[in-house]
């Protein structure tokens, strides 16, 4: 049981969602001082401005009272840096962080086993579901309904002459790669559109509604018959560049490839070869291997690929969906309770 607690916020946050959290649990204590942090620029902007410089009295008051605090409402700075500084001065024992990929930032702080053990870092997995499977409806769409011809032709301002038909997503077939949270709410926006559904998961395991589910090594059969192929998986050793060549080769020609797991999973060369062999029809791509997407790339100018700048999961609603899963969290830790979405400190995701 922890009692007395202190939770600070480390991150911009609206007031409103702040008496939230103080009236949810009246018997914790919650530091926030709002002039410590810098100006959201649009709701959730977990980053603030980066314009925003505290003095140097201000910056001793923002780590003192982070310092004071057993739990963080967002990672100091929302960087590696932040994290690897608070958690070599000071008593916190739980962060939660804002994003659902906080595995990489946790990563990168190269805390000590021993720090990784006694700091739970959670993450926002699972908030940011309904948005990314909402996205990844959006690319399936634009890749049946050929859009960016379309976008391209009224821009030129020309009717062509030949109509091209269009495919019906009704009836089609949807690989999801990962079926955690987001492909599990992928799967049942893409149900409700009528598609068939199969998947991946680490635990293979029956799903409602899915009607293959297999592991890694059955996917490229999986591949064989899909019309649609969704990556969620998060960024890991495991995962880097396992979608290659070889699981391109592996699918049928014209199929409509969406990303909005992380950039790294995918092998970016190869994903352009399969754009132009036809293997890929179209793709929709909101996360890359490096990002900003460099200017050099070659994906910005491809005329049948989407490059969304890693925004996908954004939405007005987000701060609020996220103080509402520390609160229930909150509830967890006060009672000795294992946190829900704790950042693996092994694999980091």
């Amino acid at each position: 049981m922890h009692k007395n607690l202190t939770v600070a916020i480390a991150v911009p946050l609206e007031a409103e969602h702040v008496e939230s959290i103080k009236t949810a649990h009246p018997d914790v204590t919650v530091l926030y001082e709002p002039e410590l942090l810098p100006p959201e620029r649009y709701p959730a902007d977990h980053g603030g401005d980066p314009a925003f410089v505290r003095s140097p009295s201000q910056d001793s008051r923002y780590w003192d009272m982070l310092a004071r605090a057993d739990v963080l409402y967002g990672i100091p700075q929302e960087s590696a840096a932040g994290l690897a500084r608070i958690a070599a001065n000071s008593k916190v024992a739980w962060i939660q962080a804002m994003a659902s990929g906080a595995g990489s930032t946790v990563k990168a702080a190269n805390l000590a086993a021993e720090t990784l053990e006694r700091l739970a870092v959670t993450n926002s997995a699972g908030v940011h579901a309904l948005p990314l499977a909402e996205f990844a409806m959006l690319g399936v769409l634009n890749g049946f309904k050929h859009t960016s011809a379309m976008a391209a032709d009224q821009a030129a301002k020309s009717w062509p002459d030949l109509r091209v038909p269009t495919r019906l997503v009704s009836g089609s077939h949807a690989v999801i790669i990962g079926l955690g949270e987001i492909g599990i709410e992928t799967a049942r926006l893409a149900r409700a559109m009528g598609m068939r559904v199969s998947g991946t998961k680490r635990t293979v395991e029956a799903i409602d509604g899915v009607e293959t589910v297999t592991d890694m090594a059955g996917l490229p059969e999986l591949l064989a018959t899909a019309d649609t192929v969704i990556n969620t998986l998060p960024g890991t050793p495991f995962t880097h560049k396992l979608i290659n060549a070889g699981l391109f080769a592996a699918m049928k020609a014209g199929t409509v490839f969406v990303n909005v797991g992380r950039g790294t999973v995918v092998d970016e060369d190869a994903l352009l070869v399969a754009l132009e062999d036809g293997t890929i029809s179209y793709a929709c791509l909101d996360v890359f291997a490096i990002e900003p997407l460099p200017v050099e790339s070659p994906l910005w100018e491809h005329p049948r690929v989407m490059v969304s700048p890693h925004t996908s999961a954004l939405t007005i609603a987000e701060n609020r969906l996220i103080a509402e899963r520390f609160i229930d969290n909150l509830a967890r830790f006060q009672a000795g309770e294992p946190l829900l979405h704790r950042v693996d400190p092994v694999h980091f995701y």
